[in-house]
């Protein structure tokens, strides 16, 4: 799998390996990970609250900067998904793992995220091993449910920066995480399929 994405990003045209001012927010992102994740590690919520609405912050702004100022390249393309789960999945492993002073997240839910991910990951370098090349184009489903998943992590810094402890809330907000999760494999792995079956796949 290492050597596919070597290859995928090799492959890439001079012109579209530029790094410009969005993929750079976009690495900042994948930076700004591991320091909320160390503050996580120290207990401090505050911190960890902050920077990781910074983190979310850049997600939206590198978007916007990249249409905007007609930046958009395939190495930025590429580098927004992988920076967005790094960022989530990092914060979930934390919480799922670390002495939380209020709520502990479920070690199940965040092995369903990771497999969902692995699972879409492997997906696309199919594509890209199979026909050279990998068209990045996230459903509007999966965008959702990744938007959920960082209001969820924001909500909950929020709780612990204030001290909340909405029990009936967490759950709720917990089962429709999972709902989105998994209609979104489900979705993403329907059009993978169809797209195997298309003659773009197959000539």
């Amino acid at each position: 799998m290492i050597n596919y994405i070597s290859s995928f990003f090799a492959h890439l045209p001079s012109r579209e390996k530029r790094f410009t001012v969005p993929t750079l927010l976009t690495l900042s992102r994948i930076v700004l990970a591991l320091f909320v994740v160390g503050a996580m590690v120290l207990h401090q919520w505050s911190l960890a609250c902050i920077l990781f609405l910074i983190a979310a912050g850049t997600d939206m702004l590198d978007g916007t900067l990249a249409r905007f100022c007609n930046e958009k390249t395939q190495l930025g393309a590429a580098l927004d998904p992988i920076a967005d789960k790094f960022l989530v999945l990092s914060v979930f492993f934390t919480l799922a793992f670390a002495q939380s002073p209020l709520f502990h997240i479920p070690l199940w839910f965040v092995l369903i995220v990771f497999i969902k991910e692995l699972i879409l990951i492997g997906g696309a370098l199919v594509v890209y091993y199979k026909t050279g090349s990998l068209e990045i184009n996230p459903s509007w489903l999966g965008k959702t449910a990744m938007f959920i998943q960082i209001a969820f992590i924001t909500w909950l810094f929020a709780c612990y920066f204030f001290s909340w402890v909405p029990i009936k809330t967490y759950y709720t907000m917990l089962g429709v995480m999972i709902l989105c999760a998994m209609a979104s494999l489900v979705h993403y792995l329907w059009m993978g399929f169809r797209y195997m079956l298309s003659s773009d796949f197959n000539k």
